[in-house]
């Protein structure tokens, strides 16, 4: 019997592989091929991957990222491609304290941050996050000279070495901690945060860079739009503005159907999955590295031992509902950040209903606590009851809310966090040149060149631009 025939075929449904089947619709229509041979297998029973999105009673609670970042356009451009780039709101602009756990108390994070660097002097002499030989210390950065390598250094390193330990253990390693659920003394600087060896390269030091850098953007006209957006019920939408779009193009959205085998053969690759096997003339492997290890593995093995060197990392969200008036202090901000050295299992709090306002009904609030870290999964109990416990043994240390919850929402991501470690673009790099014999297959997805929404669909998006097919 004759294989079922796809030209492309996208491997995961998260927002890379989602992205990428928009893409291939776009190619398809470009070249005059029928959309109908695209096809996207996803072993879950639903697309989105990490994004999910919970609406009740008026809240609206993200299980896995709650915002993406508007500087980095390609977010942006799919939902004003998409048609719901109105439907986009930023976070709140009259309450936008980031607090960070010191000692056990919440200070304040230091206006003048620029990329993460110090870029005025005032907040930083007050600050209490960082004692006055440390914050001496930062100031030897206008003096010392830039390191002119390209080696690998983790972030920890590179930090120590230009702004001191104090600022980078108080400061940059909570705020680091937040995006990456990583141990910056583990995670690659030139993978995580490129831009800081740019400027220390190029003007010397992190305070003169992030100074220079300040001083051009105050140069740009204002905008009115946050540098974080999401869609005003949730990233959800975006990934069913992305399945309505597809589906109405005739696309093929295979849930519940994970690939077991990719076997390459003369025109293509044969695709097995328990529903059967397929054939496709260029795939997208948008799956974890470690699944895609596993696929390429037979044919690729260098390809397979390169993407098996990225760890990953558990990670859960534990999301609360409360009456305001259980609250006793004011949310008023956006949240706090923990320090790898206050010793707490939860990385983060976030005060959802300020942060955005209309995640919550009028007189609640929504709080959402990130568990899980680098280094640290196997101190925690990933059981739902045992995430609730210790998301509110959390709040009640810090903000000293006993009440009980009006109801908890937990989502638990094993092994879903990349960390980008030293070494990382080495095996990046070594797992695409060990594929480059097969031109009709790319690699996408967080685990390579970035771990944001934006980042996912430039991914996912170029994987499809990359593919070695002809008219």
């Amino acid at each position: 019997m004759a294989l079922s025939a796809f030209r492309i075929a996208i491997l995961g449904g998260g927002i890379a592989g989602l992205a990428a089947a928009y893409q291939a619709v776009f190619l398809a229509h470009e070249r005059g091929w029928p959309t109908e041979r695209i096809v996207l297998f996803e072993a879950d029973d639903r697309l989105g991957g990490k994004i999910t999105t919970l609406r009740r009673d008026g809240f609206v609670v993200e299980g896995g990222p709650d915002t993406f970042l508007a500087t980095k356009p390609w977010a942006v451009e799919l939902c004003r491609e998409l048609g719901i780039e109105d439907r986009l709101r930023g976070t709140n602009p009259h309450r936008k304290a980031t607090y960070v756990l010191h000692r056990g108390r919440l200070e304040p994070l230091p206006d003048g941050l620029t990329m993460m660097i110090p870029t005025r002097f005032a907040p930083m002499l007050r600050t209490r996050l960082l004692t006055w030989p440390e914050k001496a210390r930062m100031g030897l950065d206008f003096f010392l000279p830039p390191r002119r390598t390209e080696d690998d250094e983790s972030l920890g390193a590179f930090i120590t070495r230009r702004l001191g330990r104090g600022a980078y253990e108080g400061l940059i390693e909570p705020l680091l901690s937040g995006i990456y659920a990583g141990d910056g003394d583990r995670l690659s600087m030139p993978a995580t945060f490129p831009y800081l060896r740019d400027l220390e390269q190029q003007y010397g030091g992190l305070i003169k860079g992030a100074l220079a850098m300040r001083r051009k953007m105050g140069k740009r006209a204002p905008g009115t739009r946050s540098a974080f957006l999401t869609p005003e019920t949730g990233l959800a939408e975006i990934v069913e503005a992305l399945e309505a779009y597809l589906r109405a193009h005739g696309a093929a959205l295979w849930t519940r159907t994970p690939v077991t085998a990719l076997t390459p053969t003369a025109e293509g690759f044969r695709i097995t999955t328990p529903q059967g096997q397929f054939f496709a003339r260029a795939v997208v492997l948008a799956t974890p590295a470690y699944i895609t290890a596993d696929l390429v593995a037979p044919f690729a093995p260098e390809a397979a031992a390169a993407l098996r060197g990225i760890p990953y990392t558990t990670t859960a969200t534990v999301s609360l509902a409360y009456r305001e008036s259980d609250l006793p202090r004011p949310l008023d901000g956006y949240g706090y950040v923990i320090p790898r050295r206050e010793g707490r299992e939860a990385l983060a709090c976030t005060w959802t209903s300020t942060k955005f306002p209309h995640r919550a009904p009028e007189g609640y609030a929504l709080l959402r606590v990130f568990v899980g870290r680098d280094g640290q999964e196997d101190a925690i109990p990933w059981t739902e009851d045992a995430l609730v416990a210790i998301a509110r043994r959390e709040l009640a240390q810090t903000l000293g809310i006993t009440a009980a919850p009006l109801f908890a929402e937990v989502f638990v991501w094993p092994q879903a966090m990349p960390q980008y470690t030293l070494g990382h673009l080495e095996r990046v790099a070594a797992a695409e040149k060990a594929l480059a014999p097969w031109p009709n297959l790319a690699l996408a997805g967080n685990a390579y060149r970035g771990i944001g929404i934006p980042d996912c669909i430039r991914s996912g998006r170029e994987a499809v631009r990359k593919l070695g097919l002809k008219a």
